[in-house]
């Protein structure tokens, strides 16, 4: 067994294809600890198909069918996109990759920019000859003594994620949804609106959660079934996964999503602020822990988009990929539909 390291890469060569190694990478995979294993999937044509296997190994399902929100997911930079907005938000910190000799210089480069937009420690196993690692794998090599040390390797629990830290939520914000006291008429959410218009002026837009959220109590989240927030945390599109629990523990209406900005997600992401037409009852809703890692995720994504803190960041599927939404809420709550 040979280890070649440099930065946050260590490429493990195993040209014996030792059972021991493979079974070692496989109980590696642990997301609670921040850490994963993904599985190529061997002789897959499609260019997306490992940004997918990394999307499997944080737990996400792609929905099959042309009609699925996921089709997005197809394209390359959206599936990757995707991966590394899951990863920071799930607070990956080390990712392994059996049969990595298997993978074409493509793919490497992919990984290998993956790793770059999330941080993460990444530990591709090589079963073949170290003699033909491609160069961009090819670095300062050392040797390793035994199993002991590979697993020693396996159990580094990597870099610090770069994701915002969840406190934990108090019981209360898990409770049935209660209207919010009116703050005072100079301290209204939407008070950046003036007093008075002219028809057809646009209003300002208000500022964002961590400005108002000492000034009004936020509402509390609704409950959710178990199911249906089992079923959120496995789609695969940061933000529509980040929409429809907003759209779950708020009851809001679709529309109310339109005007959410980055900045309108406390750091801690346990509140969000709604905004009304006008900026009139805007609202403050608190974030239920089931949701926090969605709409971080949802987030992260608008963030590795290099968006602006102020744009929306619901805007890719609020207008022609809104009917997206509608169906995977049909999916979630088909009896409803």
């Amino acid at each position: 067994m040979v280890v070649a390291g440099y930065g946050d890469v260590t490429v493990a060569v195993d040209d014996q294809d030792d059972l021991f190694y493979t079974r070692a990478a496989l109980e590696a995979h642990c997301p609670e600890q921040g850490r994963i294993t993904v599985h190529p999937t061997p002789a897959n044509g499609s260019q997306a198909a490992l940004a997918h296997d990394v999307l499997y190994a944080l737990g996400k399902r792609l929905a099959p069918g042309p009609s699925s929100p996921d089709v997005w997911l197809d394209s390359v930079e959206a599936a990757w996109l995707a991966a590394a907005a899951w990863t920071q938000a799930t607070g990956v910190r080390h990712a392994v990759v059996p049969r990595a000799h298997l993978l074409i210089l493509r793919r490497i480069d992919q990984l290998l920019a993956w790793r770059a937009a999330t941080g993460v420690q990444l530990t591709l196993l090589w079963q073949r000859d170290a003699r033909k690692l491609p160069p961009a794998l090819a670095r300062v090599e050392r040797r390793l003594s035994g199993g002991d040390q590979f697993e020693a390797l396996l159990r580094e629990p990597g870099p610090i994620p770069a994701r915002p830290s969840f406190a934990p939520t108090p019981p209360s914000m898990t409770k049935a949804a209660v209207p919010a006291p009116s703050p005072p008429a100079q301290q209204q959410l939407g008070g950046t609106r003036p007093a008075l218009m002219r028809p057809g002026q646009q209003a300002r837009p208000c500022v964002g959660a961590m400005a108002t959220v000492h000034l009004s109590q936020a509402a509390s989240a609704l409950e959710i079934n178990p199911e249906d927030a089992a079923a959120l945390a496995d789609l695969a599109h940061p933000l529509i996964a980040g929409a429809l629990s907003v759209l779950a523990f708020t009851q809001a209406r679709l529309g109310s999503l339109r005007f959410t900005r980055d900045i309108d997600i406390t750091g801690d992401v346990g509140v969000i602020k709604l905004h009304g037409p006008g900026h009139q009852r805007c609202s403050l809703h608190a974030v239920p822990a089931w949701a926090r890692s969605l709409l971080a995720a949802a987030r992260a994504h608008h963030r590795l988009a290099t968006h602006s803190p102020t744009n929306s960041m619901f805007d890719p599927v609020m207008l022609a990929e809104a009917r997206y939404l509608r169906a995977h809420g049909k999916r979630l709550s088909p009896d409803s539909a």
